[in-house]
């Protein structure tokens, strides 16, 4: 969407009907130009009614994403993060990646309302839609270097667990190596991406995405099972609460990561772990297939999977992973 239809909206995210003219002044643009606004709005995929005399309304009110509520929520990590919220934009992790380089530093976050290039695990496209899912990215420094951050995506995933939990989804459990699942369905991802030297410093750039309330849109484009936050707790989602619980908990998780590693969150993973105990197939980067028991995970974050032959290591690199048969 154009930043007319942002705008607008973002007038009608209460879900209260909103007159042509009074959008238009608050906004300080033309009748005709709210008008295309809303057609483009209708056009991403909102439902809006439309009644002579009062104006229009969403069907469904949404949650867009502030900044300044965000950082009031922030807590103890006010002034650990400097956020920046974006319509849209490529992706979140490229443009941090692009920061990065450039010597920004830890703490800066980016969340977008709506990605053009959003970007998976092992090369895999983000699909993201304005108001049902919360896409953003996190940078953060290390003093060592990147290949002592073994782990990192599985703790990460234990700071996600916790929120999602706590906001309602209290079956969400982890995928090895970098989903957040409820019943099989994925309900959030982690795409983490390193840069610095091998013996540190290095910095990490956090990405996540959270299906957030369900989008038929979203749920065509995918192909697996996907859930979302207010299916599964029956709540209405404030997406900005969400974000700012993220923010708080990913703080304290990498302090922790920081100072201890994996290993001090890995019981806490593995309490958490959606294959603990099953039968699973690993799909190997030469195409090579190897069937198993999860057994948990090393302090490194390696998945220990049992097989005729004992228990063996494998780090995630471009694994992929299976249940009873279903691709993941």
């Amino acid at each position: 969407m154009n930043n007319t239809a942002f705008q607008a909206l973002r007038a009608l995210s209460d879900g209260a009907f909103h007159s042509g003219e009074d959008i238009a002044r608050t906004l300080g643009i033309t009748r005709s130009a709210v008008w295309y606004g809303v057609r483009e709005i209708a056009g991403a995929g909102f439902e809006i009614e439309s009644v002579r005399g009062r104006g229009y309304r969403l069907k469904q009110p949404v949650s867009l994403l502030d900044p300044a509520s965000i950082l009031k929520l922030l807590g103890a990590a006010t002034g650990r993060i400097e956020l920046e919220i974006r319509e849209t934009l490529d992706s979140t992790n490229t443009q941090l990646m692009r920061r990065a380089e450039q010597g920004a530093t830890s703490g800066q976050a980016i969340a977008a309302e709506s990605q053009t290039a959003g970007r998976g695990r092992r090369g895999r496209v983000w699909h993201s839609r304005v108001g049902s899912t919360l896409v953003f990215s996190l940078l953060w420094r290390f003093t060592r270097g990147a290949r002592e951050l073994a782990g990192l995506s599985l703790a990460t995933g234990v700071a996600l667990a916790r929120v999602l939990r706590a906001a309602g989804a209290s079956e969400a459990g982890l995928k090895w190596p970098n989903d957040v699942v409820v019943d099989g369905s994925k309900l959030a991802g982690i795409l983490i991406e390193m840069q610095g030297d091998v013996l540190g410093p290095s910095a990490a750039v956090i990405g996540i995405g959270v299906n957030v309330r369900p989008d038929a849109r979203v749920s065509r484009a995918v192909d697996q099972p996907i859930t979302d936050l207010e299916t599964v707790s029956g709540l209405a989602v404030d997406r900005n609460e969400l974000l700012a619980g993220l923010l708080r908990e990913l703080v304290l998780v990498l302090d922790r990561f920081s100072d201890a590693g994996f290993a001090s969150l890995r019981d806490e993973w593995q309490a958490l772990h959606a294959q603990q105990e099953r039968r699973v197939t690993l799909l190997l980067p030469d195409g090579a297939a190897v069937k198993g028991i999860a057994r948990g995970v090393a302090d490194d974050g390696a998945l220990l999977l049992e097989t005729g032959g004992g228990i063996t290591r494998h780090h995630s690199g471009e694994i992929s992973l299976r249940e009873d048969g279903t691709a993941t």
